[in-house]
């Protein structure tokens, strides 16, 4: 394994550069008025955190599904909406209640498979579709989902919590195969029991209540590094990985496996004596998870093989979202 080229691969792959964007799109987003509701985190996490009172807070997330992924399966695509909405509550530690929609359809036949994998991901997953938008006349095939989720205020896991010395925790469903028409996704879900797979989002809401990490994300369109470096960059830090730690299907190659978007994966930060009761609640549903690394002061992602080391990301140079 050549560790330059697989610094250069991650750091130029598609899932990484699409995140740039985000930056001016908050830029046009300040919050300088009164809204009557505390707005406890908005942009570079997984969901805006909105306090209710002084001890609950409303989570509110939404996903547009890739127009590559959309085009090639909308059935699949469908059902991604929800895992995707479903992962980034769970990420912040939280419990999902409903989800609307927006769906455009220039072609019927692809909006009907679209609603299909919708509803396959509903009652997978057990979340609702509770309303939403339909464009019948759309130029092209969209389709967005926005979700709602509940957390104790205290129990809240976010993206910009990472302390140096924390340990890096990937964590893996691994336990699943290559999606057949879309060789970016790593099935977890379909072919598991509905209450496995609730239990796995459930997971999420424990180590938020036993306070096991500082920071977590779940792993997204970014793959494994990507996302860690979405965290480090909001928790303005930086980490050291061994990519070779980091579990993985032993049949994928690495430099594919780290841009893989997992039906369930996690990254996060932790302390090092709550280590082994994270990995504790996270393998009793079926999710294996591993030290690869430690967040460090100076603000670069830097990975290793064990022999050779790479600065994948240098955030005082550049950035992934600009939050």
């Amino acid at each position: 394994m050549n560790l330059k080229k697989l610094a250069d691969e991650i750091k130029n792959f598609e899932g990484v550069l699409r995140k740039k964007e985000i930056k001016n799109v908050v830029n046009n987003f300040k919050f300088e008025e009164e809204y009557g509701f505390e707005i406890i985190a908005d942009f570079g996490d997984d969901a805006a955190i909105i306090g209710i009172d002084g001890e609950n807070a409303i989570l509110l997330a939404a996903d547009g599904i890739w127009g590559k992924l959309l085009e090639k399966d909308p059935q699949w695509a469908g059902y991604c909406s929800v895992l995707v909405n479903a992962n980034d509550i769970a990420a912040m530690g939280g419990k999902s209640i409903a989800m609307t929609n927006i769906i455009g359809i220039k072609d019927c036949d692809v909006g009907k498979k679209v609603l299909k994998g919708v509803k396959e991901g509903v009652k997978k997953f057990g979340i609702p579709m509770a309303g939403g938008h339909t464009h019948p006349d759309a130029q092209c095939n969209v389709l967005d989902v926005s979700i709602t989720g509940i957390v104790k205020r205290d129990n809240v896991l976010r993206s910009d919590g990472a302390k140096v010395g924390d340990k890096i925790v990937f964590a893996y469903d691994l336990d699943g195969k290559l999606h057949e028409t879309f060789n970016l996704n790593w099935d977890t879900t379909t072919m598991k029991s509905k209450k496995l797979v609730r239990d796995q989002l459930k997971a999420l809401e424990i180590i938020g209540e036993e306070k096991l990490a500082n920071s977590c994300k779940d792993i997204s369109n970014p793959g494994a590094l990507g996302t860690l470096g979405m965290l480090l960059e909001v928790s303005k830090k930086g980490g050291f990985v061994d990519v070779t730690k980091i579990p993985k299907n032993e049949e994928i190659p690495l430099n594919h496996w780290l841009k893989i978007y997992p039906g369930c994966a996690f990254v996060f930060t932790t302390k090092e004596e709550n280590v082994n009761r994270l990995k504790e609640v996270l393998e009793f549903v079926n999710i294996s998870a591993e030290v690869c690394g430690e967040v460090t002061k100076e603000q670069k992602l830097v990975i290793t093989d064990g022999t050779e080391k790479e600065i994948l990301f240098d955030f005082e140079r550049e950035y992934i979202c600009g939050c």
